[in-house]
């Protein structure tokens, strides 16, 4: 039996209660717009969800802000992230790459990743464009995360993946009724995973795999990267909602303060440089750049995937323009 733990959902909520004064905890909530990562608090954790596909905002957002100090104390605040699908769990390994290099080492990413616990979640339904699985990721975690969360009706089951997580356990241990989960719970965690993994490659059919992608991403023509970017509007949103993005501005500000800011490849400008070049100046140039980026050039770079399947890039693109679509064109 796989190291999994069970109790009831009203003593998770306690534990939850409990840990509040020593943790900052995130987690998924839904509201009248949608689902993201809230601060929890006393009065809302009943609200929290779990296995569901992803919320809105990717996990990076939580290790690399839209804007912050890098000069600044770094931060020591521990932290629990509950109901990251694997999809952004994976995310988090190129970011690792990036940010732990031995010689780019970045000590205010490194601190938030020490002090984070992340209880990653199984998902137990689909959305529209997740593709994860097509990719070679699955639709729950095994790695990277502490503990693997799965809630069976009102039995919250837990599975270490990190001594971590099996810290963690034993502190919950101390102050809520924890037992061996069931062999039948186990047995319904498994079956909803293998039918969500089932049903997002029937969902995908045609869709070529990561490193096809990236074969035929070099063969298509200047023609098609007209035609697709024709309607993009350069707002960026496909690459800031991405879980493994990482572009950034540093600027200089008073006090010889520091402040990294995201930056993205298909904002105008992005590769400007003094005396004005600008590589990426037309839009077809900078359009194709994200795709060489994250199946050709990341790959070459990186042991970690630079698209994880999320499908946000797709869902947030003001023009529809669909990815998927596009590689199902240069793969017929």
């Amino acid at each position: 039996m796989k190291n999994y733990y069970s109790l009831h959902i009203s003593e998770w909520n306690k534990a939850i209660e409990k840990v509040l004064s020593d943790y900052l905890i995130y987690a998924p909530i839904k509201n009248d717009f949608t689902l993201d990562y809230e601060l929890i608090n006393q009065t809302n954790i009943s609200e929290i969800l779990y296995n569901i596909p992803k919320p809105t905002t990717p996990i990076k957002t939580l290790f690399l802000p839209i804007k912050e100090n890098v000069t600044n104390d770094k931060p020591n605040q521990k932290r629990i992230i509950i109901g990251t699908p694997n999809c952004d769990i994976q995310g988090l390994k190129i970011l690792d790459e990036i940010y732990l290099d031995k010689d780019f080492w970045d000590s205010t990413y490194h601190a938030k990743r020490e002090n984070t616990l992340l209880i990653s979640t199984p998902c137990f339904d689909t959305q529209e464009y997740c593709h994860c699985s097509v990719y070679g990721i699955n639709p729950f975690p095994t790695e990277v995360a502490d503990i693997s969360l799965s809630k069976v009706d009102t039995k919250i089951n837990l599975e270490i993946l990190s001594d971590k997580g099996e810290k963690f356990i034993a502190e919950l241990k101390g102050f809520a009724s924890i037992s061996k989960s069931a062999e039948t719970d186990l047995k319904d965690i498994e079956l909803k995973q293998s039918k969500v993994e089932k049903q997002i490659h029937s969902n995908n059919s045609g869709l070529p795999d990561y490193k096809k992608t990236g074969d035929i991403v070099q063969q298509a023509t200047e023609e098609t990267w007209k035609r697709y970017s024709s309607k993009c509007v350069s707002c960026g949103a496909c690459a800031t909602i991405c879980p493994t993005c990482t572009c950034f501005l540093l600027i200089d500000k008073p006090n010889f303060e520091k402040v990294r800011q995201l930056d993205a490849c298909q904002y105008p400008a992005f590769e400007r440089v003094a005396g004005g070049e600008d590589n990426l100046h037309q839009l077809p140039k900078r359009f194709k750049n994200r795709y060489f980026c994250k199946y050709v050039w990341k790959p070459e770079k990186f042991k970690s995937l630079a698209c994880t399947g999320c499908g946000r890039c797709i869902e947030a693109c003001i023009a529809k323009i669909n990815k998927n679509e596009l590689f199902r064109e240069f793969a017929s």
